[in-house]
Order: C-alpha cells, then structure tokens, then sequence
C-alpha cells in the first residue's frame, strides 16, 4: 500500500460489515489518500463478506489487509490520521492502542449509519478520539448538544453519508423487486419479527409475478456487527414453503438496488442509500416511532407507513423540506476533511490535547478484561484470559449490586 504524499493519508480500522462498508467508502474519498484495515475480532467479516462491503465503495482492494491488533503500528505506520471504525467497546481499545503505538497519528472516529437520536454510550466510548465524524446537520447538532450537556470534550465532523452520494439519481427503469432491507435487532422482539415475516409472505402471494428479495448482510455462520436471533429465513419457514417470488438475496446493497421497484426497513441506512439511487422507500412503522427502533429520524421525512403499504407495494419518496436537515445536504458544507487535515497538522506540531479515555478502577487487568471484550475469542493473551475469567463473575455481582441499589433507594425515600 503505497501512500501518495500530496494527500492526507487515512488509515481506516473495521471489524464488522456495516463498519467496514462505511470505513471503505469514506476513505475512498478522492480528497485522500485511504486504505483500510480489517481488525481480527470475534465478528469479523468474512471473505464474502469483505467483497460485498467493498463492492462500489470506490476503495481497491490492493488497499485492503487484515492484520490483528498487535500488528497496528506496522498497518497504520504510515498514517496522519486514523480513522477507528467499529463498534464502542472496540473503539475504546483501539484508540488507546493508536495513541500509544502511533503517537503522531490523530485519531477519528464515526457511526456508519442513521444516528439519531444521539446517544451517551456512542459518545463515551469514543471519548478517546479527536474528531467524530457524522452525517447530517441534525446529527451534528444533537450529538454536540449532547456532549455539551454531559460535559464531554468532542470535536464533530459532516461529511456526506457514502451511501448517499449522487443524491438525486434515478432508479433503473424496470425495476420490480421488492427488496427489504432485513436488521438484526430492529425489531427486536420475536413476535415483531414473525409479524415482519408475515408482512413479507403477504406481499409476495399479493403479487406472484413480482419477487419479494429478503437482503440479507450475512449468511449463516456469518458475523454481523449486531449478533441476530430470529432471522427471516427461519421465520419464514415457520409457514410451510414459501411462495417461488421470495427470495434470500446476499448481494451488495448496491445491486440488489439495481432490479428494486422500492424498498421497505425499519429503520436501516439502506433507506438512505436508496433515496439516493432514487429508489422510493417505506420506512415501516406498524411497531411505531422510537429511539429502539432508531426510527424517529423518519418523522416528517414522509417514507413511515404500514403493512397495507408494503403490500400495495405503495412506496414513498422524501419530502424536499427534509432532505437537507437529514443526509442529503449539499456537499460543500462536508467539513470532515478539512478537519482531519487540521487535526494531523496539530498532532504533527505537538499542539493538539491528548484525550485519554476517563480512567477506570482496576489498572492493567481491567485493560486486559476491556481488551478481551471488544476481541473476543481473537484476543489470545494469557492476561485477557484471566482478566475474563475474573472480571465476568465480577462485573454480574457489581449489576447485581446495582440493581438491588436501586430496589432500595426508592423504598427509603418514602
């Protein structure tokens, strides 16, 4: 991977699909000089995985390698900037491991999809970085009123959701699939995800000459960066044989969008990546409108509807007065390169505050133990090991402590 010296040179560091795909796309970026590293952890892609992510992402393989955590400092040693692309426990590992390893490396971070609301965990375990890089102006806005009001220390970012570059484009014409964009904790509860399936089983015999395609981002034995019970596929089988017109599909995203006369989610970024391809969408909201279902960006964006909908194969496109407050901002006002630039020109000068994740009781061993949760089974040290076997118990008594704490304060103050 030879890096170009006219161009800020970008490390991208990812372990899971949806990870990946966002890292591999944003440093794509032709402003930069990007490659990417894919972490050993215990929800790593796999090889097919890999292609399907970088599939369209606009990043060479030749710029892609595997490495495990101990072999950073060669993988990103010719890095100004870092950009560590995971999930938080994995970030806060990671950071620690970039800010020791690579000292004249500033460090970035971000969330690879829709990211409303804010939330505290996504900010606190990336304390450690120096830029957050999101994509909407209310993204932005909402996460550094967040970090205002808990007193968090965070430099943010807008760039363009890779997904939804050339915003305004047109689908292909001809286009007849219904494709559902399948998640695997929204909705979470097993009957929500039977009543989906059903959903999905009425379109299809609604319509027996148009297919139904269930996307899916793994297939089986496959990690993804949510651990998924209840999949469709099995849900599906519940009934009996499923119609001939649906389908499983593992493609890229950016395939399966290519045959789409619409597509249905929850609440995945996929609804973004389709608006842009000028795929119409309907965001489904027969379990209704909240933070779980990480739906609530969708209100006034005229995409929620219900079942009917679906089956009607009725589809949706945003409304104009939405769009720029929520991923389809014009691209002049991205700021993330800009700032990555000025970020490695501090830390090259010395000028820029480290910010070390807060520091925690318990030393080398709770390092170890954080290490050990974040790797998995990838972190083979003999300190994670340990740390595990005494931390787990540990930490399920201290909840437990907690929880029977909490029972109790109300009680007294009566």
């Amino acid at each position: 991977m030879t890096a170009d010296p006219r161009r800020l040179r970008i490390t991208a560091i990812a372990d899971t699909d949806s990870y990946v795909k966002w890292a591999a796309a944003l440093v794509a970026d032709a402003r930069v000089d990007g490659s990417l590293v894919v972490l050993e952890t215990e929800l790593v892609v796999s090889d097919a995985q890999l292609t399907a992510a970088l599939a369209g992402s606009g990043l060479a393989h030749g710029r892609v390698r595997r490495a495990r955590l101990e072999e950073i400092a060669d993988a990103g040693r010719d890095a100004d900037v870092v950009l560590v692309a995971a999930r938080g426990p994995v970030v806060r590992v990671v950071a620690r491991a970039v800010r020791e390893e690579l000292p004249r490396a500033a460090i970035a971070t971000g969330l690879p999809g829709i990211s409303v609301p804010a939330t505290w965990r996504a900010l606190h375990f990336r304390r450690g970085c120096d830029l957050f890089v999101l994509h909407s102006h209310r993204e932005v806005r909402e996460f550094a009123a967040l970090a205002r009001e808990r007193g968090i220390p965070q430099d943010f970012a807008l760039a363009t959701l890779p997904f939804a570059r050339g915003a305004g484009g047109s689908a292909p014409a001809g286009g007849t699939d219904l494709v559902f964009a399948a998640q695997a904790i929204v909705p979470r509860e097993p009957e929500d995800r039977r009543r989906v399936a059903r959903i999905l089983l009425d379109a299809a015999r609604a319509d027996p000459d148009r297919r139904v395609v269930v996307k899916l981002r793994g297939r089986p034995g496959e990690h993804q960066t949510h651990r998924e019970t209840d999949a469709y596929p099995d849900l599906v089988a519940e009934h009996g044989a499923a119609p001939a017109n649906l389908v499983v599909s593992y493609a890229p995203m950016s395939e399966a969008l290519q045959a789409a006369e619409g597509l249905v989610t929850v609440s995945s970024t996929a609804a973004i990546e389709a608006a842009a391809a000028g795929v119409p969408v309907i965001a489904l909201d027969d379990f209704g409108v909240s933070p779980e279902l990480i739906n609530v960006v969708f209100r006034g964006s005229g995409l929620l509807a219900g079942a009917a909908d679906v089956v009607a194969r009725r589809f949706r496109r945003p409304r104009p007065e939405w769009l720029e407050d929520n991923y389809f901002h014009d691209p002049a006002s991205d700021t993330w390169v800009a700032r990555a630039e000025e970020m490695a020109r501090a830390r090259a000068q010395g000028v820029l505050p480290h910010r070390p994740s807060p520091a925690a009781l318990g030393g080398r061993v709770r390092r170890a133990f954080e290490r050990r949760l974040a790797l998995g089974r990838a972190d083979t040290s003999a300190a994670g090991r340990a740390a595990y076997a005494i931390g787990v118990p540990l930490r399920a008594l201290l909840r437990a402590a907690r929880w029977a704490g909490n029972r109790i304060r109300p009680a007294v103050r009566r």
